[in-house]
């Protein structure tokens, strides 16, 4: 069954989404992706991209090339944007990455972060309790080398934040969805 893959506009079978990084790796064969090719991927307009680059919440691109990291970091926010306000999100980006325009004080990429949010995400059909959450969350993390002390820590209340967040937006958007259907009863009668 196919699905929307977080924060893009590409439909892939859940189980595609193990090899998420063989995928986005394709992607950048060619060194990088610019901002129309970002902005199509996303489902976002390119300004949108330019302001989220000029507010600081990513580093600029070189040479009008945006990187693999780049990219996850767009499309985490763009996951995250309707269910909590900009100011929220950059707090949990913040959480474990610092400074969100530079990337030398992150505790994880932004791909590997995003990566392992597709991946769990993608498994959520499986999740029934807490304890399944974090069971598989320990084992994503297993080989997580920790830069500072507390980093996978950090790294696995983030993955938890994303996925509630995530999951209160698709339960909105499916509340919202009923409600349309009710109105389209209620007109027709």
């Amino acid at each position: 069954m196919e699905w929307t893959i977080p924060g893009t506009v590409l439909k892939k079978s859940r189980q595609e989404t193990e090899n998420i990084a063989q995928l986005f790796d394709a992607m950048f064969l060619a060194g990088g992706m610019v901002l129309s090719q970002v902005s199509e991927l996303a489902g976002l307009e390119p300004h949108t991209v330019q302001n989220w680059v000029k507010r600081g919440f990513l580093t600029p691109p070189e040479k009008k090339r945006y990187t693999q990291e780049q990219l996850c970091r767009i499309l985490t926010i763009n996951m995250l944007k309707s269910i909590l306000p900009m100011e929220q999100i950059c707090g949990l980006l913040g959480y474990v990455n610092g400074q969100l325009n530079d990337e030398s004080d992150d505790v994880i990429d932004d791909t590997q972060l995003y990566f392992m949010f597709v991946r769990l995400a993608a498994r959520v059909k499986e999740l029934y309790s807490e304890e399944d959450r974090d069971l598989l969350l320990d084992k994503m993390l297993a080989d997580y080398q920790e830069p500072v002390p507390g980093a996978k820590q950090r790294v696995k209340q983030a993955l938890r934040i994303m996925l509630t967040a995530w999951l209160a937006a698709r339960m909105r958007q499916e509340a919202e969805n009923m409600l349309i259907k009710c109105k389209e009863e209620t007109e027709n009668g």
